[in-house]
């Protein structure tokens, strides 16, 4: 996953568990992309400094995942659910354009596998 994705889902899932300090910083650097010299220049503190608590906030958002699992089970569900989607579309297509013939062994396979699907979402929640 790119980096700055990464970064934006790990402050959108467990940015609320920063400091109001390390959220702004944070926010500053990921979704406003300021430098670490107009951070450094607006807090009155080294680039370094800054460079280091972006590092401390980046590495307790990342444990945190490693922990909870929450981001990975969001990409898991929105896969699943994408999937689920493809299905139901075909399956509309198949049924318009069969004007009603479309296989019954088929449309059965294609039930059991959004079936499947569900069930699978379900557990990961």
């Amino acid at each position: 996953m790119e980096k700055i994705v990464e970064q934006g889902l790990l402050y959108d899932f467990y940015g609320e568990l920063l400091t109001k300090h390390q959220r702004k910083i944070y926010e500053d650097a990921v979704n406003n992309d300021y430098s670490l010299s107009e951070m450094a220049d607006e807090l009155g503190i080294t680039r370094q400094g800054v460079h280091d608590l972006l590092k401390r906030c980046d590495k307790t958002l990342q444990n945190y995942e490693e922990k909870l699992h929450l981001i990975q089970k969001f990409i898991s569900i929105k896969e699943k659910i994408t999937k689920i989607n493809e299905i139901t579309n075909m399956l509309v297509i198949l049924e318009k354009n069969n004007s009603g013939n479309y296989c019954n062994e088929e449309r059965t396979s294609q039930l059991q596998l959004i079936n499947q699907l569900s069930i699978q979402i379900l557990e990961e929640l």
